[in-house]
């Protein structure tokens, strides 16, 4: 998957210079486009919560018709409807904040980047969170916060709410650090409980 997305990067080059801020202000602004995107957006949670079910009745031992194993198996190999999009929107803003830079080189290095990075950032995961049953449950929760903001993101068309394009670092900052102290705690409490339970039954 990391060859493949680097891959998509290099060669998506042509394409993504052909791009201009004036006209991605201008889809962003467009109310039906805007609609077709949060239609795309509720696939792919829905998607993402089927692999989820899909998974777990497969933890569980309970997926016996051969059509679920193989609908499992799909959804297992199938990355994103929308993870090809993120890249090549990354794409663009990498290459709209070096000006001057030749486009292939940019695009062939952020294409390295993904490629060494997409692996690193799965092995982390498996770091921080070594349960698989954790890791679906994280999954199924962000996808289900990522449902909630569809619905609520737009109305009539319009986006509910006024878009700035100024970014708080400070509060950016400090969210981070909150979410990094309360994985932290939460993975030094649970070694800590584990820790009493073994000493405690065995």
């Amino acid at each position: 998957m990391a060859g493949i997305s680097a891959l998509f990067i290099g060669l998506m080059e042509p394409i993504a210079i052909e791009q201009s801020k004036s006209q991605i202000a201008m889809w962003l602004n467009n109310p039906s486009l805007m609609l077709d995107t949060s239609v795309i957006l509720t696939i792919e949670v829905a998607i993402q919560i089927s692999f989820c079910m899909l998974t777990t009745e497969n933890m569980m031992g309970e997926i016996h018709k051969k059509t679920t194993r193989y609908l499992y198996y799909i959804l297992w190999y199938f990355p994103s409807v929308l993870f090809f999009a993120v890249l090549f929107s990354l794409l663009v803003a990498v290459i709209f904040q070096f000006p001057g830079v030749e486009f292939s080189v940019l695009a062939w290095t952020l294409a390295g980047g993904v490629f060494i990075l997409l692996p690193l950032g799965v092995w982390g995961v498996k770091k921080v969170l070594p349960e698989d049953s954790i890791r679906l449950e994280m999954l199924f929760l962000t996808n289900a916060l990522l449902a909630i903001l569809g619905i609520v993101a737009t109305v009539n068309g319009r986006t509910a709410v006024e878009g700035f394009s100024e970014v708080n670092y400070p509060a950016l900052i400090g969210i981070i650090g909150l979410v990094v102290i309360g994985l932290v705690l939460g993975i030094w409490f649970r070694k800590i409980y584990y820790k009493k339970y073994i000493n405690h039954h065995f």
